[in-house]
């Protein structure tokens, strides 16, 4: 039997992707075999060209599992594919590059090049692509939540981003389709559907009478279907349509990750930005009177070019003021081919690091205030997994709707159902609770007497 084996580098979407892909060796009748410890006869390697870190970590696992197995064909698909295949064709060794479009025609490919072994560059024009690539991904290694990816390409062109030029322009997976997968999802055993893409808020962009939000209503009808979770959402796509759905649904998950990136306005202008803070804050104080309790997380970029002290200490006051439940923090990353790459006022390496340093701070300790507040009520949580490190030590732990992640006793047989459990103790990354019933088929089953948790 032929042999595959996969590396994935960068975001989420791109995990998806390459559980697409395995699909279509799976259908041929490939086996897949571990990256690093078995030989494989196709390697593919699915990269990451969201900063310059990316490009170079792509190319040194390319070079890896050339090593591997010098006969192995060797196929690299993904951002840095796309925007870069003269650089990557140019590493010996290299059978393939194919970039985040036409991977339905990998297989083909494959074939050719064992036949012909002449080394193929597939990459076209993705601003030309205005369909969403149909690839089905019937199932996860994670049991609990299922992602389905329902966007591709972004239109913003944000000063400090590649990804357009990586990933073509917005275009939505067919409504109907997105149903059906959800349908197949909880068939499956799935509970809990994470909505992803490149650009999620931007779903129906390029349709007429339908977005995000009719998506939303319709998911919410799917029988079985417990929860639903927005990967990400910009403050602009957030209007009084998507609100109501917040407000009125109630598989609609209290968690939105919704990127500031900065929280000063002359940053936010030349970062291109589409919003103020006045203009983020209002949706913020709207989304948590539509959704008590809502957790609201975000990503922030530090000492982008021209951000002076008080630029900083401006942003770092808002963020305590709109109290997040969590802070991503990246320091500026100059990404070459982007206009911010070319300003002249880039930041000391030095002073991004301090400011990184100060956001993480903050973020931990707004992180333990949302936590705190749920300490004593009782949350419904799907448990993934034993708790990390601790295995076969009777724990286990999940996320609640609004993103707490809660370890609590239980037997790994509890993975995957919805439990009730009481919050004991808040922490910044993981809280405490108390199993107080499993909620399954309707049915409750009351759970033993709670031994005192081990610290």
């Amino acid at each position: 039997m032929s042999t595959v084996a996969f590396y994935t580098v960068g975001c989420k979407v791109n995990f998806y992707d390459t559980e697409a892909i395995w699909q279509v060796f799976k259908e041929a009748g490939y086996e897949q075999v571990d990256f690093e410890s078995t030989a494989a006869d196709v390697y593919l390697i699915n990269t990451c060209t969201v900063t310059n870190t990316g490009d170079k970590k792509s190319r040194q696992i390319i070079r890896r599992a050339i090593r591997r197995n010098p006969d192995a064909i060797v196929a690299v698909t993904g951002c840095y594919a796309q925007t870069s295949p003269a650089e990557i064709m140019a590493i010996e060794g290299v059978d393939l590059v194919i970039g985040t479009q036409d991977r339905d025609k990998i297989m083909t490919y494959v074939e050719q090049i064992q036949a012909e072994r002449k080394p193929v560059n597939a990459v076209r024009n993705i601003m030309k692509t205005r369909s969403f690539e149909e690839l089905n991904v019937p199932s996860f290694t994670e049991r609990t939540r299922a992602f389905l990816k329902i966007q591709e390409g972004c239109n913003n062109f944000c000063t400090f981003c590649i990804i357009p030029w990586s990933r073509g322009l917005s275009r939505s997976r067919d409504p109907k389709v997105v149903v059906e997968q959800a349908q197949q999802l909880v068939a499956s055993g799935y509970k809990e559907i994470v909505l992803t893409g490149i650009h999620t808020g931007g779903y129906g962009d390029d349709m007429e009478d339908y977005d995000l939000t009719r998506l939303l209503w319709d998911l919410d009808k799917v029988e079985g279907l417990e929860r639903i979770r927005i990967s990400s959402i910009e403050a602009s796509q957030i209007d009084d349509a998507m609100i109501e759905v917040l407000n009125k649904s109630p598989k609609m998950c209290r968690h939105l990750h919704i990127p500031l990136q900065a929280g000063e306005n002359s940053v936010l202008k030349r970062m291109r930005r589409k919003y103020t803070t006045e203009q983020f804050a209002e949706k913020v104080r709207r989304i948590k009177e539509a959704m008590p309790g809502v957790a609201i997380t975000t990503d922030v970029i530090v000492g982008f070019p021209g951000e002076t002290d008080e630029m900083f200490e401006e942003g770092y006051r808002f963020m305590q003021e709109l109290g997040f439940a969590e802070m991503h923090v990246f320091p500026y990353s100059r990404r070459t081919g982007t206009p911010a790459a070319r300003m002249t006022d880039q930041v000391d390496e030095e002073v991004k690091h301090e400011r990184v340093h100060k956001l993480i701070e903050l973020s931990e300790s707004m992180q333990l205030d949302y936590a705190q507040r749920f300490v004593g009520e009782v949350l419904d949580v799907i448990p993934e997994r034993e708790q990390k490190g601790n295995e076969g030590s009777g724990y286990i732990m999940g996320y609640s709707d609004n993103y707490l992640n809660i370890v609590f006793e239980g037997s790994p047989d509890l993975i995957g159902q919805i439990c009730r459990v009481k919050v004991t103790e808040a922490g910044v990354n993981e809280c405490r609770g108390q199993l107080v019933r499993v909620l399954e088929g309707g049915g409750v089953v009351p759970h033993k007497q709670q031994l005192p948790l081990a610290k």
